[in-house]
């Protein structure tokens, strides 16, 4: 059995928050594991045994991660590899807690997987190591300043060159470019992608130079004027009927329409 096959992922609720508490058992677990030869199959056996017992704080690490645009499933996979790497160098007799020595290890494959697979153009190491250290301090960073952490406040915290800083955030747009046909990590549809999410073309954006260059061309003019061409264009009255409401005759109301958009045309060129 592989620890791929300990347990399938499954991925429609979030793994529940476990305490040190709930592996209380698994240092005792270990000692009889120690105690077994190595090369027998009671201790492949036991070995597995404490992987599967562990699984879910591998599936809750990688559920952490999974709105950052990888697919969890994927994630959950890398934790379980960095599981069973805790699980084999884990020494008991040293003392320390398991937990301490496996969740850093689990988070390091995690992290890891990240840097050298999430970015579309090649971006040297130290930038992406340094990329990992901005990401986990900007949270904290922006609760405490109440926000954005500037180059100056990340390179402070970090101990590192504001350039390099820099740098790095600059190099951090080419992390994790992805496809627009790509599903929606997460979503309970799994037919949605991330195309579904963009807006369509505002149509009305092209006239918004028009609309802005005519405002104060509409403002200089008399208020007859104005009243002419609201009726006209935004109420959608004849000239007929624009003549009876202000008291002139068609004729007049023709006139008044011809020059002054005559003088916004103008205006506009």
């Amino acid at each position: 059995m592989t620890i791929t096959e300990a347990r399938p992922v499954k991925t429609s609720r979030r793994p529940s928050n476990r305490t040190q508490d709930d592996y209380a058992d698994v240092p005792d677990l270990f000692r009889l594991l120690h105690a077994m030869p190595a090369e027998s199959h009671e201790f492949a056996r036991h070995r597995e045994a404490i992987v599967t017992r562990c699984l879910p704080l591998a599936d809750h690490i990688a559920f952490r991660y999974h709105r950052r645009g990888e697919n969890l499933d994927d994630l959950v996979q890398i934790a379980r590899v960095g599981l069973m790497h805790a699980v084999n160098r884990y020494n008991p007799d040293t003392g320390s807690n398991f937990l301490s020595y496996a969740v850093p290890t689990m988070l390091g494959e995690i992290r890891r997987h990240f840097r050298d697979n999430g970015w579309a153009m090649h971006v040297p190491r130290r930038l992406k190591d340094l990329h990992v250290q901005i990401t986990r301090v900007t949270p904290h960073l922006t609760q405490t300043l109440g926000r954005a952490p500037t180059a100056t406040d990340l390179a402070a915290e970090l101990g590192a060159d504001r350039q390099e800083i820099v740098e790095c955030l600059v190099a951090g747009d080419a992390y994790s470019v992805r496809s627009i046909d790509s599903p929606i990590s997460g979503s309970d549809d799994s037919a949605r992608s991330l195309a579904d999410t963009i807006g369509a073309v505002d149509a009305d954006m092209d006239h918004i130079t028009d609309r802005e260059s005519l405002r104060p061309l509409l403002a200089a003019l008399t208020e007859r004027e104005r009243t002419v061409i609201s009726l006209r264009f935004f109420a959608s009255m004849t000239q007929t009927q624009i003549a009876e409401r202000i008291g002139v005759s068609q004729m007049q109301v023709s006139r008044i329409l011809a020059n002054t958009l005559k003088q916004l045309r103008d205006g506009m060129l």
